[in-house]
Parts: structure tokens; sequence; C-alpha cells
């Protein structure tokens, strides 16, 4: 008798033919392309897909980009070809090779250099900085050598970086405008402008003629610690001030448009004019409200929000009457909608982290977004809304804003060159 021999295929072989299989031996690399085009590369940007040309690369279990271990799928592996996408996050150790290792463990190593993603630019330590100040530029893949370009002025070449920021000189000959940032994978320009002067509402030094403009408001002064001549100043280091406090005398400076003439009119002098016609606020929700800010580490604020509270003309009224929140006729330049929860308003408190807050003694820039005003006075949601016609006024107020509450403090805060500009 004849025994016949029953054969039984592999499932995998008969319906799978092209399944992915392990294979023993070192894998060999040929070259390395982009993976939607024919172009060979020696390097490539984090989380860009390449493509591996070679042979036995199924014997490949293991891939890493210097010490960045790649997700392999092995959908995408042939014995001549691998799909890879290059690790997103940066290396402990730059080694500019690759490294592939067997399941037995065995390593191939092959050059290839990752680099980091186009930089980004967000913002600047201060922008109203002089040539020969050391300022910081804040963002992303801010990875040395790179170069900082101002207008107007020669590129600096920085050699040492931290990836979110970069420290450099303000050159000689810097001229307004905005900053350039290049890396070995791009260029970035940044949104913001230096010395910006866009939308400029309050310089105190004559470029819109602005200055207080209401009750017990703090006039333009200047010393030794100016960063582009006048300033103004709330507090002058001896006035106590908590967050139960209302101190305008010594904590507030206020601009309302309007004359004392009836009917109002807002174009009667410099100090008539709505903030509204100085800047264009139509895209008020992509713009904020900037300005330099200067706190020694003698005076440091404990404590009590700084209020920016903006209102258009229908709150405001510097010569005629108006009705306030209760419903009573009151004389014109009132103040009752600053503590009015339908105003909205930003509620500046830098302290509220560790408690206390000083700029260092040095000045600083401080972007506040327009889409920050939705508190009302005591710290709790406005129930008011806004649109292109809530900027006609300012009130800079530090006083209330709910919690936080800090301790009694006896701050100095200088500002100056109060401007609206875009910021994203």
């Amino acid at each position: 008798m004849i025994l016949g021999v029953l054969v039984v295929a592999s499932c995998a072989t008969i319906d799978y033919p092209d399944r992915f299989v392990q294979t023993e031996g070192l894998p060999k690399v040929d070259f390395i392309r982009y993976a939607d085009k024919d172009v060979v590369i020696t390097q490539a940007n984090m989380e860009e897909v390449v493509c591996i040309v070679g042979e036995n690369l199924t014997s490949i279990h293991d891939l890493y980009f210097n010490d960045q271990k790649a997700v392999l799928n092995s959908s995408y592996m042939t014995a001549n070809t691998l799909l890879v996408s290059v690790p997103k996050n940066m290396p402990a150790v730059e080694t500019n090779k690759i490294y592939m290792y067997t399941k037995a463990g065995q390593e191939v190593t092959y050059d290839f250099k990752v680099l980091p993603p186009a930089p980004k630019l967000a913002s600047m330590s201060l922008e109203w900085a002089q040539p020969g100040q050391t300022v910081t530029l804040y963002g992303s893949y801010l990875f040395a050598p790179l170069t900082v370009e101002f207008p107007g002025a020669d590129p600096v070449e920085v050699s040492s970086s931290a990836g979110t920021s970069v420290d450099v000189v303000v050159p000689e000959g810097a001229q307004p405008g905005k900053v350039k940032v290049t890396t070995a994978s791009g260029t970035a320009q940044s949104v913001f402008m230096y010395k910006d002067s866009r939308g400029m509402l309050f310089d105190f030094d004559g470029l819109t003629g602005l200055g207080n403009h209401g009750w017990n408001g703090h006039g333009a002064s200047t010393d030794e610690t100016a960063i582009s001549g006048n300033f103004i100043q709330l507090g002058d280091g001896s006035a106590v001030i908590n967050s139960d406090t209302w101190d305008e005398s010594h904590f507030s400076f206020v601009y309302w448009p309007g004359s004392w003439n009836d009917p109002e009119n807002y174009n009667d002098g410099a100090n008539g004019i709505r903030l509204t016609d100085l800047a264009d606020f139509s895209d008020w929700k992509n713009m904020a409200l900037k300005f330099e800010m200067y706190i020694p580490s003698s005076n440091p604020w404990k404590g009590t929000a700084l209020q920016f509270c903006m209102a258009g003309v229908d709150k405001v009224s510097f010569g005629g009457a108006v009705t306030d929140i209760y419903g009573n006729q009151v004389a014109g330049a009132n103040n009752t909608y600053m503590t009015s929860n339908d105003t909205p308003r930003a509620l500046y408190r830098p302290w509220a982290a560790s408690g206390s807050f000083d700029t260092g003694d040095k000045w600083i820039t401080v972007t506040i977004p327009f889409t920050d005003f939705s508190y009302g006075w005591d710290g709790n949601p406005s129930s008011g809304t806004l649109n292109a016609d809530s900027f006609s006024s300012l009130w800079i107020f530090l006083c209330q804003g709910g919690e936080p509450k800090g301790e009694e403090c006896t701050p100095i805060i200088k500002i100056d060159n109060i401007r609206a500009v875009p910021y994203k």
C-alpha cells in the first residue's frame, strides 16, 4: 500500500504572500531618499518621512536616529526599502547617525543628520531695547548655530541657545521692524516688531500727544531708568496698596476722550480724540495691548490686580450728562463704568504664582491679548461683550480684581509705549 503524503501549505504563504517575515543576517543601506520623490538625501527634519534603500532591510528589528527610537511599521518594510518617520524629539546626544539593530542585537550604523523643524519666533523680552542691550527671543526650534537679523543691521551670529530661547545683543544700526532668525532648518520672521510704533496710543513723548485726561491721573515723568524718554509711574514707593484700596491719586492713569463742550466732540485738541481714531481695532480678537514695564526690586508688587479697562463712548462721556448703572443722571467725566461688571477688562496679575513680582531692575515688554479683556471689577467673568468700538478710552488702575489677593505693598510700576498691535 502506498501512503499518500498530504502537504498543507501555510495560509500565510497562500493568502498573504507579502506578509513581513523577519530575516537573519545584517542589513545594508545603499542610500536614503525622500519618501515622495527620487532624490537622495543626507539629512531630514524631525517628523519627516524618509525611504531607506538597501538590502536585507527586513532584518532590522530596532532603528534609532541618534538616540531617539523610530517607530517601525512592517507594512512599509521590504528587503530593499523601508519607510520610516524621523522621531519628533530632539536627541540627548547628537551623533548624526542612524543605528540599526537585528533581532540578535547586531548593530549597523549609517551617517545621517536630523534637523529640527524650521524655527518659530513668539516674543521678545524687550521690544524697545536700545542697541547694545541684551534681549531674549522666545520661540521654538531656536537651535544654534543660528543668526538673528534686525532691520538695518548686520546679522548677529549666535553659537549657543536653549532651543526655546536665545539671547542676543541688539546690534548698532538696528531699525524698527520685524526680526528674523535663521537656523540650518530655515528662517522665521516675527509677528512682533522691534521698536514697534504701530497702533501707538501713548508714548508720552509727543508722538500721539496723548496723556492723562481724567481725574487724579498721572502725568509723564522721566529718570535715569527710562527706556525711551517719558513714562508714567504708578506708586511713589511709600503709598501702600492692597486689594481693597481705592487710591486714584497714586495708582491710576486715565484717558477719557471727548471735550467739555456741550454737545461733546472728539476733535477738540489731542486730548479729545478717541483711541479708536488712532488704531484700527476691527481685528481686535487677533490684537493685544502691549507696553513696556519696569518694577524695581526694591519695591515689588505683591498683590492687587492691575486693571486695564477700555470702553467705548457709550460708557465714557467727558462733557455731557450720562446715565449711570443705577439709572441716575450724572455729570460728565464719570467713573461709574469702572466698577460695573458689564465693562470687560483685563486683570494683570503676574505676582499670582509666587506672591511677588518685579522686573529685576530692567524693562520688559508685556503683552495682554484683547481676548483676555473678559473680567468684571470683582474678578468674576464680565457680563458685557466687546466690539471694535469698545476701545475708545483707557483706564489703568491698581485695585480690586478678586482672587488671589496679595499682601500690602508699596510698589513702583513704570509704564511706557502703550500700543494696540497684532500679536498672532
